[in-house]
């Protein structure tokens, strides 16, 4: 038993020396893979779950958020500007159907304040029917757009990417 685990080990050891020198690398599936710029988005985004809601937030600060200033923030910190105002951000990118959404498009809804069928609130779609945005007590959230509020009041969708 023991001769054979020894013997284990050698052709292991032998195996990883002749791939290291012979500059041969074994990758298990998704290790080391690089994140699209889409999924950093998101990540930053996640990392700011529960940040408190302050309508009005200033541009830039990760202390409270608005759901425009949120959505221009984590964009920024990856590269993408975005105007201030989430009726702003409308008019950026391309126009997407909403059976077309892909990860990392903005996603606008309209609001007591704004409307039936004007802009007052943007998310970011990150896939399976959920945005990523923030508003009122929960601050920083995910939510579904499939029913309820959200699929009620959406407006449309941007890629800016």
């Amino acid at each position: 038993m023991l001769k054979q685990k020894l013997a284990k080990q050698a052709v292991t050891v032998s195996l990883s020396l002749s791939l290291l020198f012979t500059g041969v690398m074994v990758v298990h599936p998704g290790a080391a893979e690089a994140k699209t710029q889409v999924e950093k988005i998101i990540d930053t985004g996640d990392d700011f779950m529960g940040v408190r809601y302050k309508f009005g937030a200033p541009a830039g600060s990760d202390k409270v958020f608005d759901c425009s200033s949120f959505t221009q923030y984590i964009f920024k910190e990856h590269g993408v500007k975005l105007p201030r105002e989430s009726k702003d951000q409308a008019k950026k990118g391309k126009h997407v159907s909403r059976g077309d959404l892909k990860k990392g498009d903005l996603v606008f809804f309209s609001t007591r304040k704004s409307g039936k069928g004007k802009i007052g609130h943007v998310g970011v779609y990150i896939g399976n029917g959920k945005i990523l945005h923030t508003f009122g007590k929960p601050g920083v959230t995910i939510s579904s757009i499939k029913h309820g509020w959200w699929d009620d009041h959406y407006v449309t969708a941007r890629r800016v990417l």
